[in-house]
């Protein structure tokens, strides 16, 4: 402060008193909180640099003047201002007290709800960024960054965290034998032994970034103060528990993560660059003094003088780049660095390999591909756009090593990694779906019933009407014969096979919208959303019985989800079916070469109560291998004994080969146990599936016909 200047808390009083304004008035024109102003008045902090100009242009029209005013106002500046905002001086990590009454957390219970997997992360915080989304005219846009660190670039990093200082706590922390200490030992080891540290940054952009005081209600505290606090609004959002960001902790080793947001709105008259950082550890003693657990990497709150807290701070750009958190753009979002991040799946994978120190060279290239993997498999209907909108998300993922690119930024799309879903989502959206399926690549749309129910003690609210899309499968979808179901965020809450389909059913995929996600002309599709959101667990994998629609609905309110799914089914399966007529000359000619062995004579010369072949279709895989469903039928009073499937070749002379199975399958009233059929007691028909081992057939299987028997344990054939 200059000769003859007031200090800037005296100046501040001093302009307020002559223009007969308080503390809480000049905080409401401001629109900051009344403590940082008085922290102001009191001396304990400064305005950033933003603020400084509004207040001059506020206060400059008090009548009061001082002998020491001419040197109170030069341009853009304020008496008595120290340091600008942006330094990092006073920058420290802040860890809470042990709690008086002797309580301990060895652990943030909210991560244990979940596994240390990138995909979980992935499906988590991806959902929150779209439940962010704040221009609905645009997608949001989620990068995922990978970033290992070893060597010089790794003791840089350390530098910037403020290490040496955190370093006797996580050996407090390491040392203790329980299920937090012993992750925290294992990222130790990591980065001591193998020079080695991984960051995961996920960042999002055109989403609302951490707004809010720091203490007070808002998405700044809901995320870095508090638990079971999901902060969000509308039943459309896929989180409701609050529980999801805990995965970006769950999946640090160190539990460790930073924090850099651009805001939609201005908190403190500022935007960009509001950084925090919060640990997550067990209780630990360190230096004579008890930690309760958690602790944030900030600036000393000055409306707290007596209490060891930290608040966010506006971070110059500098710290920033150190702190590997630059942005690529003002756009408002958050980005999230999970220092130490580790994927318990990919080590899962290097398991069985002998430890000779290789087997983690490529853990971030696993890394990368499992975050696309689970990106597409969650998310490709939120990254589906019709003709003439946009998709709600865009995802790219990208790996680096010592700031260089060693995976390209890859976008994922949809398109590839889930052809036939997004295909039967982009028809419904350019309104080109039909009734029915009578060619490759059509998708046919037919509406289920949801009815909704009221909340408890209330009727029915209504019906809704679900849109049910079905096409042809595709080998990249994954398992055929499916229905994904999801509402309006458009992420995958359920997957579920279709039972009881027909013989010689070509294989497909099904895709059901509920709510939101049926269009905004569905009826009663917010309460379909409310109904549907309530009976998610925390994972949003299920639609099913929850304690929060026992409570907001009546207990018998999951009987309607069942509903939806028997109506689901009983819709697939009519859109699915073929007429018999046709069915039986697409594979006639392949017919004519199947037979079922043994006793196939007229039903009044079979044995009564034996079971027997009643129908097979097959067909010949690019492999040569014969693929045969077979349905078994259950005369009443059946005997029980377990039979023995057995394919042979029909050839034109000779006796008739047996070849083995490389592969049996149960579908229906029965099971399969070491090759053996167990018909379901009380079961009428019994369905399975088999495919013949190459390797056995003596002839290829396009010069042969097929036969197959059942034998019983006797050796007799059916």
């Amino acid at each position: 402060m200059a000769a003859g200047e007031l200090p800037f808390g005296q100046w501040l009083r001093t302009r307020m008193g002559g223009l007969g304004i308080d503390e809480a008035e000049l905080a409401r024109r401001l629109g900051v909180t009344r403590s940082l102003v008085a922290a102001w008045s009191d001396g304990r902090a400064a305005p950033a640099a933003t603020m400084r100009a509004e207040l001059l242009s506020l206060l400059a029209d008090s009548p009061v003047v001082t002998p020491s005013d001419e040197h109170a106002e030069p341009t853009g500046t304020l008496p008595g201002m120290g340091a600008p905002e942006g330094d990092v001086g006073s920058v420290a990590w802040y860890h809470r007290p042990a709690h008086p009454d002797g309580g301990r957390e060895y652990g943030n219970a909210a991560a244990f709800a979940f596994d240390a997997d990138v995909e979980v992360l992935a499906r988590e915080a991806t959902q929150n960024s779209i439940d962010e989304r704040l221009d609905d005219a645009r997608p949001v846009r989620v990068a995922y960054t990978l970033h290992e660190l070893t060597g010089e670039a790794l003791v840089r990093f350390r530098e910037a965290v403020q290490w040496d200082g955190l370093l006797p706590h996580y050996r407090a922390a390491a040392a203790q034998d329980q299920k937090v200490g012993r992750i925290v030992a294992a990222g130790l080891r990591e980065m001591y032994e193998r020079d080695r540290l991984v960051l995961l940054r996920v960042d999002d952009y055109n989403a609302s970034g951490l707004t809010g005081d720091d203490y007070d209600t808002g998405r700044f505290a809901a995320v870095v103060r508090r638990q079971l606090d999901s902060h969000k609004s509308g039943n459309v959002a896929g989180g409701s528990y609050g529980l999801g960001k805990a995965t970006l902790w769950a999946t640090s080793r160190l539990g460790l993560v930073l924090m850099n947001s651009t805001l939609s709105e201005p908190h403190e008259g500022r935007t960009e660059r509001r950084l925090i950082g919060r640990i997550d550890l067990p209780w630990r003693e360190v230096e004579g003094r008890a930690c309760a657990g958690p602790a944030w990497f900030g600036r000393p709150d000055p409306g707290l003088p007596d209490a060891d807290v930290a608040r966010s701070w506006w971070a110059d750009e500098e710290t920033v780049d150190r702190l590997h958190l630059t942005r690529e753009s003002a756009e408002p979002g958050t980005s999230f660095l999970i220092v130490g991040a580790h994927d318990v799946a990919s080590l899962a994978a290097t398991s069985g390999r002998e430890d000779d120190g290789s087997e983690d060279d490529d853990s971030v290239l696993r890394m990368h591909k499992r975050l696309v993997e689970a990106l597409g498999r969650n998310f490709w209907a939120a990254m589906t756009a019709g003709a003439d909108g946009a998709p709600l998300l865009e995802a790219t993922v990208r790996t680096l090593r010592n700031g260089v690119e060693i995976m390209r930024e890859e976008r994922v799309d949809p398109h590839t990694l889930q052809p036939s879903r997004t295909r039967a989502l982009q028809a419904y959206l350019d309104g080109t779906t039909v009734e029915r399926l009578t060619g490759p690549g059509q998708v046919a749309m037919a509406s289920v019933p949801l009815k909704v129910p009221g909340l408890a003690g209330e009727r029915t609210v209504g019906e809704h009407r679900a849109v049910l899309l079905v096409t042809d499968a595709d080998d990249m979808d994954g398992r055929p014969n499916t229905v994904v179901a999801m509402r309006g965020n458009r992420m995958t809450v359920r997957t579920s096979r279709v039972p009881d389909l027909a013989l010689g059913t070509n294989p497909f995929q099904a895709v059901l919208l509920v709510g939101r996600a049926a269009g905004d002309g569905a009826a009663f599709a917010e309460e379909a959303e409310a109904f549907l959101r309530a009976s998610e667990p925390p994972e949003h994998n299920k639609w099913g019985q929850t304690e929060e629609l026992l409570t907001k609905y009546s207990p018998s309110a999951h009987r309607r989800i069942a509903a939806l799914t028997r109506e689901t089914n009983r819709a697939v399966r009519e859109l699915v079916a073929l007429p018999k007529e046709k069915r039986r000359t697409g594979t006639r000619r392949l017919r004519e070469r199947l037979a079922v062995g043994g006793r196939r004579t007229p039903h009044s010369a079979t044995p009564v109560g034996v079971p027997v072949l009643d129908d097979l279709e097959a067909r010949i895989a690019d492999d040569g291998a014969w693929c045969v469903t077979a349905e078994v039928k259950v005369p009443a009073g059946a005997d029980s004994s377990p039979l023995t499937p057995v394919a042979k070749l029909e050839v034109r002379s000779g006796p008739r080969p047996v070849v083995a199975w490389s592969r049996l399958t149960a579908v229906q009233g029965c099971e399969l146990l070491d090759g053996v059929l167990h018909v379901t007691p009380g079961a009428r028909r019994a369905t399975f599936q088999g495919v013949t081992d190459v390797s056995t057939h003596p002839v290829r299987a396009s010069l042969t016909g097929l036969v197959v028997e059942l034998s019983t344990d006797k050796g007799a054939g059916l």
